[in-house]
């Protein structure tokens, strides 16, 4: 059994745990909301580009503009997205084995790895998987810079024909208790179905729509990985906010066993102690 002295000092020392994650929860929370906030902002935008694209791609030949043309697919350049820190829970090892077992069931294909994150290259890198290129502490500042270098790099190796596909994995932000990993493709860029929709109005165009994809269609790229780098950054900070949450109740649990634990220690000594005087005031009469 546990010295007093030894319960002591582990309560101590889980108390001085409880206050580190608590701290971190704290300071997940309020990044959390920013990044919420930053998300919410951002997928108007792209739902209306995305929305202009599929009008534009319908007026004109998709074989003219090159990362809207589609080739046999010999080699796909997957885009797997995570943190650089961990302490928040389940979130990067749930992306990485979404990934794992995407790349998995690619048959017939030739797979070339890009990482996003510390935590998605050192799982890859512990299972023996050649990295074709990683980024890494993208979001210890986060700016659009960092999704346009990435988008830039795809789409570089999409139109020297390295890859013939590009697929984006990452973790979509649904809401503080809940994120998923989804895979999407981002280069060719495919027109959506519409079937069973109405048609939307006839636009008119100016300049002419070939001219408005060479421009919009660099621009859906960059902001589609800026998309998958925001809900990535804001699944984190709520899975670590989680996280830390659980972390400082079960160190309270922990606190109140050991002190139940270090209360039944005392007694024991007191009752001892009261005993030894007993004895000996009974020896002495």
């Amino acid at each position: 059994m546990a010295t007093l002295r030894q319960l002591r000092n582990r309560v101590a020392s889980i108390g001085n745990i409880q206050k580190v994650t608590n701290a971190m929860q704290l300071v997940a929370a309020a990044r959390v909301r920013r990044a919420q906030d930053a998300i919410l902002a951002a997928r108007p935008y792209a739902q209306k580009l995305d929305q202009v694209l599929q009008q534009l791609s319908a007026s004109v030949d998709v074989d003219q503009h090159p990362l809207l043309a589609e080739r046999p697919v010999e080699r796909v350049a997957v885009a797997v997205v995570t943190a650089d820190r961990g302490l928040c829970g389940g979130f990067n090892s749930s992306i990485s084995r979404h990934a794992l077992a995407e790349i998995e069931a690619s048959e017939n294909v030739q797979i070339d790895l890009v990482t996003v994150g510390r935590k998605g290259r050192d799982f890859f890198r512990s299972r023996d998987y050649e990295i074709g290129r990683e980024f890494v502490d993208v979001f210890e500042s986060l700016a659009f810079s960092r999704a346009v270098e990435i988008a830039e790099d795809m789409t570089r190796r999409f139109i020297s024909g390295e890859v013939d596909r590009v697929v984006v994995i990452f973790s979509e932000f649904i809401s503080l208790v809940s994120q998923r990993p989804i895979t999407e493709q981002l280069l060719p860029i495919v027109p959506k179905e519409t079937e069973g929709e109405t048609q939307g109005p006839d636009y008119i165009f100016e300049p002419e729509p070939g001219r408005l994809l060479d421009v919009l269609v660099p621009r859906h790229v960059n902001f589609q990985i800026w998309r998958a780098l925001l809900e990535s950054n804001a699944g984190e900070q709520a899975a670590r906010m989680q996280a830390m949450d659980n972390a400082t109740k079960n160190a309270g649990d922990l606190i109140d066993e050991l002190t139940r634990e270090m209360n039944k220690v005392r007694q024991t000594g007191i009752t001892l102690e009261l005993m030894d005087i007993i004895g000996g005031a009974e020896a002495v009469a």
